[in-house]
């Protein structure tokens, strides 16, 4: 069962389904289940791409009969909610039944890692995993090459890699699941930064000073948290670090081009049509850096442009702190 029916959720069901497994996708209410039931496509999130028979879809209300007969659930609920989702689909499951999180962020407010969060809604019967990585749901969904990773419970980790790996989808476990979900969450602030750039037309060695410097800033975090620094050199963090911040693809690239071209931030995931996590994260990150003594420069500016600072003041900002070593802690 795929829990959450926007891009990314439709594609790992499309991809799950053509990997010969029935599956259930969860719509947030009935109206857009019956929209996508009766024409086999996803349009407002996922538009020209047409379900398999293979994928039933139902509606979160309607939906405990298909929880409680699901053998993996997959969540892609966005961050901000998983504190009413988690517990809501654990009082529905199975024992033993295992859950995948798609969802790249942090919990709003108290900073939380998401794993924590379904942790404690799920209490020690179900194995959990995160997947991540450079994985656009556009291109997967049209089954054009992509790899990611998966990480967690080792044996569920690996269950997923037999099951979803093949054809255009490659998957790759990783032990490291602290690491994975701080890049994933980090990843997209950044990708603000770069969207950014992107709309006071800047070129490609501002993008490639964003991707680098910010690449850095989510590293020296998820070390200090205790995290492996292979982690934010794969497919996890500079992959998807990469595609985030280059792609027209992506809501968070999108949303920083936005806020450049004058959008109020708040009226930004209105204008997209669809959740950009880093606006959501990077308030938690911010403050998860803050208390372990770690400078995030990038995405403080970030911070600040979404708090209303006018963006060229926070490019100018960034351009003129104080001289520094490439590899010095700041």
């Amino acid at each position: 069962m795929v829990y959450g029916a926007g891009a990314w959720g439709t594609a790992v069901a499309l991809l799950a389904a053509s990997r010969g497994a029935g599956v259930t996708l969860v719509c947030r209410g009935e109206g857009q289940a019956r929209a996508v039931a009766a024409s086999r496509e996803n349009a407002a999130y996922l538009p020209g791409v047409k379900l398999p028979d293979g994928v039933a879809v139902t509606h979160a209300d309607a939906a405990d009969p298909a929880l409680g007969a699901a053998d993996v659930l997959v969540s892609a609920v966005p961050s901000r909610a998983v504190a009413d989702a988690a517990p809501r689909v654990a009082g529905a499951l199975s024992p033993g039944v295992g859950v995948v999180s798609l969802t790249k962020g942090l919990y709003p407010g108290s900073g939380r890692r998401l794993s924590e969060m379904w942790r404690d809604a799920l209490g020690g019967d179900h194995p959990f995993c995160v997947l991540s990585g450079p994985n656009h749901a556009e291109e997967i969904a049209r089954a054009q090459p992509a790899t990611s990773v998966v990480a967690g419970d080792a044996g569920l980790a690996e269950r997923l890699q037999r099951v979803l790996s093949g054809g255009s989808f490659r998957l790759y476990t990783n032990p490291d699941l602290l690491g994975v979900e701080l890049c994933g969450a980090a990843k997209n602030v950044v990708a603000i930064a770069a969207g950014i750039a992107d709309g006071l037309g800047f070129g490609d060695n501002t993008k490639a000073g964003v991707i680098t410097r910010g690449l850095a800033e989510m590293t020296r975090l998820g070390m200090e948290e205790g995290a492996r620094e292979a982690t934010f050199r794969g497919l996890a963090g500079l992959g998807d670090l990469v595609a985030t911040c280059t792609s027209d693809h992506s809501r968070n690239r999108r949303a920083g081009e936005l806020i450049a071209q004058g959008t109020a931030p708040g009226d930004v995931e209105r204008v997209l049509g669809q959740v950009a996590e880093g606006l959501w994260t990077v308030d938690p990150l911010l403050a998860r850096a803050a208390a372990r003594g770690v400078e995030l420069p990038i995405c403080a500016e970030v911070q600040a442009a979404v708090a209303g600072k006018p963006v060229r003041e926070c490019m100018a900002d960034l351009m003129t702190r104080a001289p520094s070593s490439e590899h010095e802690g700041a």
